[in-house]
């Protein structure tokens, strides 16, 4: 999600000349991050007490000096959604919420009696005050209607700058690459599952790359169970990757998986195709586009269907690999470039603020 607000603050500031001031809440990867986002200047402040919860009482603070025409926050169930709203009370101006996959079935059910907390405390006031949700895909619409939300909704994907560089598919080891946080939600033990009957098979010419931080102690686990299952001397734990690192590491894969359960519209499919990389991804990665396109090989978050795709994708030549990659970043050159989403958006902030027609992307019954 980082990198999608990164790159829409910079779109926004660049093609449509939006004013643009970010706060975040600080975190141990936040020295890393904020060079990141020139020319945007974050301003990060720190919680207290669990980190889950973000409480920081700074950001109410930070919020009024801004002095916002309109604040977009993103994501849910932490204290920030408190401070939103008691900032739009305050000064009778409007905010969107952009809740990146947190309204999905199996979102909601992860972590169920935190979130009722959180509901009953800030969170459905919060969201039932918003002018306008802002929605990655129609499938998560559909979700903010399940919850019961009549707001307006806006539907505009998120987008992804083209590297210059795409994927070589070099001779010799091929890389499939995962990357994201480590969470349950992501489908990694089920990955580390399927990858052992494919070792077995013979597969010796892949390897797996799992790269992205640790969230809540999962990678030990999944680091526990590739040993079990014999294959961790094929899997490679690569930790956070950012900037030039990331670059060389999807630039030397020869495909990118993702068998998530639950996702708004998950970035790291996006940039994998701008690399030119053929995917496996699960239905709920919400981007039917790239099986519609045969950019990508679905596969259920289970360990059979993730075992059958993979071989299916190991199978491919390297000119097939290769054509699937390019039908993928023809996918994101022509649906998910951020100048287009930025100025979606925009459209959406001047309705807001301004009244008058409905932009098109937007859902108002």
């Amino acid at each position: 999600m980082a990198i999608a607000l990164r790159e829409l603050a910079t779109a926004l500031i660049e093609v449509s000349a939006v004013g643009v001031t970010a706060l975040s809440l600080e975190d141990e990867y936040s020295n890393q991050d904020l060079p990141l986002w020139a020319p945007v200047r974050p301003q990060t402040v720190r919680t207290i007490g669990p980190r889950s919860v973000g409480y920081a009482p700074e950001l109410a603070r930070r919020l009024s000096a801004a002095d916002a025409d309109v604040v977009h926050g993103h994501g849910l169930w932490q204290w920030q959604s408190a401070a939103v709203h008691a900032w739009s009370r305050r000064f009778g101006r409007p905010y969107l919420v952009s809740p990146h996959g947190m309204l999905d079935p199996w979102a909601l059910k992860n972590s169920r009696w935190k979130k009722r907390i959180a509901l009953a405390m800030y969170e459905r006031r919060h969201l039932r005050d918003a002018v306008c949700l802002h929605a990655l895909c129609e499938s998560e619409r559909q979700s903010f209607r399940r919850f019961g939300l009549t707001n307006p909704v806006a539907v505009i994907p998120n987008g992804v700058a083209l590297p210059a560089r795409t994927a070589k598919f070099d001779e010799g080891p091929r890389r499939l690459v995962f990357l994201g946080r480590l969470h349950p939600k992501k489908g990694l033990k089920e990955l580390i599952n399927a990858w052992a009957p494919l070792a077995a098979e013979g597969q010796r010419e892949w390897r797996l790359v799992i790269a992205g931080w640790d969230d809540g102690g999962h990678e030990e686990g999944l680091r526990k169970r590739a040993a079990e299952l014999g294959v961790d001397g094929s899997i490679a734990f690569a930790g956070p990757v950012f900037g030039d690192a990331k670059e060389e590491l999807l630039a030397g894969a020869s495909a990118f998986v993702l068998p998530s359960y639950s996702e708004g519209l998950p970035m790291a499919v996006l940039e994998a195709w701008s690399y030119g990389l053929p995917v496996v991804m699960t239905d709920a990665c919400n981007l039917p586009e790239g099986f519609a396109s045969e950019a990508a090989l679905r596969v259920a978050p289970e360990t059979a269907s993730i075992a059958t795709g993979l071989r299916e994708l190991m199978r491919m030549s390297t000119a097939e690999l290769r054509a699937m990659g390019a039908r993928g970043r023809r996918l994101v050159e022509q649906k998910f470039s951020w100048p287009e989403i930025a100025r979606q958006m925009a459209e959406v902030y001047r309705w807001v603020l301004g009244g008058g027609a409905a932009p098109a992307c937007v859902e108002t019954a």
